[in-house]
C-alpha cells in the first residue's frame, strides 16, 4: 500500500496510524525534538499557557503520547487525563513519574471518548488532529466533552497556503523522515507518513472552520515556526 493510500480513508488512516505508532512509540520522543528543531517542548509549554489551566480544573490530553501535555498540566494543579490509542505510548507516559504524583494516563480513541458531556473544563492535544481518521468525528467528541464555555487547544504541524512554500516544506519532511525512518527502523518509508498526511490535512483556517462547524463558538489560530507549525484556541 502506498503512503497515499494509508490516508486515503478514515479506515484506512486508522489501521495505519495505530500500526505505525506503535512501532515508533519508544522513538517518539527523539522524533519530536528531531523534526521540531528542539523547540517541541517550548511549543507545548506555549500551549498550556494559553490554557491557563488552574487547580481544579478537569483537563483532558488527548492523542498524549508519552505525556509531555498532561504532564506540564498536571503541575499547574490541573485534574489531567492523559488519553492515547498506543497502548506502549501509555506505558512510557506512566514510567516517566514511577511511583509520583502524575496524571491518569488511559488507552482509549479521540473519536469515541470514554467519557459523560460536559465534563472537562480544558481539553488539549499535540499533534493529534492531524492523525485521527475522522476530524470532524473527533471535533463533535471533543465538544460534547467539553464544558459550555471550555477550551480546545492543538498543536501541530499546518499545511502552508503558500504552494512554493508548502512543496520546499514537504519535500524537506519527505527526506529527513525518510532518513530518519532507515537509521532507526530500517524503512524508509516510517517518518515519510508525516508529509503525506499534510497533504489532505485542512491547514489552520481550514481546521478553525471546522471547529466552528462542529460545536465550537470561537476558533483562532496562531502560527508557529513562521506557519510551519500552528497552535489552535478553540471554546464551546
Amino acid at each position: 500500500m502506498s503512503l497515499h493510500e494509508t490516508v486515503s480513508s478514515p479506515d484506512a488512516k486508522r489501521r495505519y496510524v495505530r500500526r505505525l505508532f506503535a512501532t515508533i512509540a519508544d522513538r517518539y520522543d527523539l522524533i519530536t525534538v528531531f523534526l521540531s528543531y528542539g523547540r517541541d517542548r517550548a511549543w507545548k509549554q506555549r500551549l498550556v499557557r494559553m490554557a491557563d489551566a488552574r487547580a481544579g480544573m478537569q483537563v483532558l490530553d488527548l492523542a498524549t503520547g508519552t505525556g509531555d501535555i498532561a504532564y506540564l498540566l498536571h503541575d499547574t494543579g490541573g485534574r489531567v487525563i492523559g488519553l492515547d490509542v498506543t497502548a506502549r505510548m501509555i506505558e512510557l507516559a506512566r514510567a516517566k513519574r514511577p511511583g509520583a504524583s502524575r496524571p491518569a494516563f488511559i488507552v482509549g480513541d479521540m473519536a469515541a471518548l470514554p467519557f459523560a458531556g460536559s465534563r472537562f473544563d480544558v481539553v488539549t492535544t499535540g499533534y493529534g488532529l492531524r492523525n485521527v481518521p475522522d476530524l470532524a468525528a473527533a471535533l463533535d467528541e471533543i465538544a460534547r466533552v467539553l464544558k459550555p464555555g471550555g477550551q480546545l487547544l492543538s498543536l501541530d504541524f499546518d499545511r502552508p497556503s503558500n504552494a512554493l512554500v508548502r512543496r520546499a516544506y514537504l519535500a524537506y519532511l519527505s527526506m529527513v523522515g525518510g532518513a530518519l525512518g532507515w537509521v532507526l527502523h530500517r524503512d524508509p518509508d516510517t517518518y515519510r507518513y508525516i508529509p503525506a498526511s499534510i497533504r489532505t490535512y485542512p491547514g489552520s483556517a481550514g481546521v478553525a472552520r471546522l471547529m466552528r462547524e462542529h460545536g465550537f463558538a470561537d476558533a483562532s489560530h496562531h502560527k508557529v515556526l513562521g506557519g510551519l507549525m500552528a497552535i489552535h484556541h478553540a471554546r464551546t
